[in-house]
């Protein structure tokens, strides 16, 4: 077993409740076999991070005892278990990016190479773990801990997981090919990194659909083509009128064929509203693909069945990330196919991490700069 100088102390920033947080020291984790130590460097604040703060819950997931928050992010191994493979790739001082679950590696989903659906995962700041990436220490397998090359930064390393879920999105479920078109529902965080893999895979437009003009002009700077921002409905209208009104405006206010080359092969909904569900759905083209990522308030939601049906849509869920996800997502901003420092609005230390939530709770500092993206610093 190798390792290096480890502190005795393990800051960690931990959810007892709802908005009941508390940075407080807890042991530092003992590894075995092919665990690896890791010191964590940076960590982004995740949507389900403040939900847990402000709900207690995500849906079947619930808050029963202490949790520390926190699951994206990087830092340096410093400590590997006996049984880690010695061929160089994970070695005490290896910068990684940290793919925050483990899963059971025998259950039908591991074998068949789509891990992320194993029912015994185990997920940082997922109840019912009590550990987060939110403190000083954290103990992963090396297998999913990803080497980060030092043109890579931390600070992208820790990106690295909301990316991740992006290149599964669009790549791994969407199958995007160079010069299609996409749509994407959403320009938060998920939504961004979701146009980001589309214009590194050579997607021939990238439309982004949003309700707030802030946001999309920061879409069309960073990775969008086209931009829309539909109306709002008439008192009167119904919820499938409205829809499809609206995709009928998209259409002709962005010079978007119904059909045949041009059109909408692949739509990306990641703001989870009703809404934006019907209107990917009315918007592809015959045998589209559609990809709902993001999570709404209700997810029991009308769906235009009559559309996935007489244009053959494959219509799929993607959840987190899987094989080769991770690794993708690194060659692309090692390449520099994508650039992930424009999305990083707010920079925290670690015993500011109270603040840190506040802001991205918010929406956007004191100043009132938006947030969309902000990192912690690991302990001092």
């Amino acid at each position: 077993m190798s390792e290096t100088q480890i502190k005795s102390d393990n800051p960690s920033f931990v959810l007892y409740g709802i908005e009941d947080v508390k940075l407080e020291n807890r042991p530092v984790p003992e590894i075995k076999d092919d665990q690896c130590l890791i010191a964590v460097s940076k960590t982004g604040i995740c949507g389900s991070d403040v939900h847990y703060l402000l709900h207690g819950r995500i849906g079947d997931f619930v808050l029963e005892q202490p949790m520390c928050l926190g699951h994206e992010s990087s830092g340096v191994v410093v400590k590997v278990g006996p049984d880690v493979k010695d061929d160089g790739r994970i070695t005490v001082g290896s910068r990684v990016a940290m793919e925050p679950g483990v899963s059971c590696r025998t259950c039908t989903e591991c074998k068949s190479g789509m891990y992320e659906l194993c029912p015994h995962m185990a997920f940082a700041a997922t109840p019912p773990t009590q550990f987060g990436t939110l403190c000083r220490y954290y103990v992963l397998p090396a297998d999913v801990l990803h080497p980060i090359p030092e043109s890579v930064s931390f600070e992208d390393g820790a990106m690295m997981e909301p990316l991740s879920v992006g290149v599964h999105s669009v790549h791994t479920l969407g199958q995007l090919k160079s010069d299609q078109v996409v749509i994407v529902f959403g320009a938060g965080p998920v939504g961004l990194l979701c146009m980001a893999v589309a214009k590194a895979l050579g997607a021939r437009r990238i439309i982004a659909v949003d309700i707030q003009q802030e946001r999309l002009d920061f879409a069309r700077s960073y990775a969008a083509s086209d931009i829309f921002l539909p109306g709002p409905k008439d008192p009167n209208e119904k919820l499938e009128d409205y829809c499809a009104r609206v995709s009928d405006e998209i259409r002709t206010t962005l010079n978007i064929p119904a059909r045949d080359h041009g059109a909408v092969d692949l739509a990306i909904e990641a703001s989870g509203a009703p809404t934006c569900i019907q209107m990917g759905i009315n918007i592809l083209k015959p045998a589209g693909t559609y990809v709902q990522v993001g999570m709404g308030r209700n997810m029991n939601v009308p769906l235009p069945l009559f559309h996935v049906i007489n244009k053959q849509l494959k219509v799929l869920g993607s959840f987190r990330y899987g094989p080769g996800d991770y690794p993708l997502a690194i060659s692309l901003v090692e390449r520099g196919l994508i650039d992930l420092k424009p999305l990083v609005t707010h920079r925290f230390d670690f015993e500011s991490a109270k603040e840190a939530f506040e802001v991205t709770k918010l929406g956007r500092d004191a100043a009132g700069k938006g947030v969309i993206k902000a990192i912690i610093d690991g302990p001092k």
